[in-house]
């Protein structure tokens, strides 16, 4: 089964990896670079042991695309906000007769201090990050843009 997207994607890069024995089994990237155990969190009946979940992997590559997009909307305005922060939270739970996802980015940018402008770079991001467009319309995603720091 595959969806059709309403544009085609000219792929530059395929990331690739395999899982085994699902959310208490073990991942691996094609080229070895990720290579991790899985464990269920307790809160969802699992034994919580060390290894991680593909939650902790989808809000720890959302963060990160979602930060870079605001770098790259940064770059084209001549800012530079090499000093944000982006946190993301992705949460699971039942809806309905199946599971669903949450997602939560708070955003730092301490360098801007101006609010209008901090809240323009973080739309334009919300605009360009794969990961915003791919859920978009699909998981309630909540971006908070949080107070900069007051100017020295």
């Amino acid at each position: 089964m595959s969806t059709t997207p309403s544009q085609t994607v000219r792929v530059l890069y395929t990331a690739e990896a395999t899982a085994t024995g699902g959310r208490k089994g073990h991942g691996r990237t094609s080229d070895g670079r990720l290579d991790v155990d899985f464990s269920s969190p307790t809160e969802m009946g699992g034994d919580g042991g060390p290894g991680t979940n593909p939650e902790q992997l989808f809000a720890t590559g959302f963060a990160a695309c979602f930060q870079n997009a605001i770098m790259s909307v940064a770059r084209r305005r001549n800012l530079a906000v090499d000093d944000s922060i982006v946190t993301a939270r992705v949460g699971i739970g039942p809806i309905e007769n199946r599971f669903g996802l949450t997602a939560e980015l708070d955003v730092k940018l301490p360098s801007i201090h101006d609010r209008a402008l901090a809240e323009e770079l973080v739309a334009g991001a919300d605009r360009r990050c794969p990961y915003t467009n791919a859920v978009r319309g699909n998981i309630d995603v909540t971006i908070t843009l949080l107070d900069p720091p007051a100017p020295d």
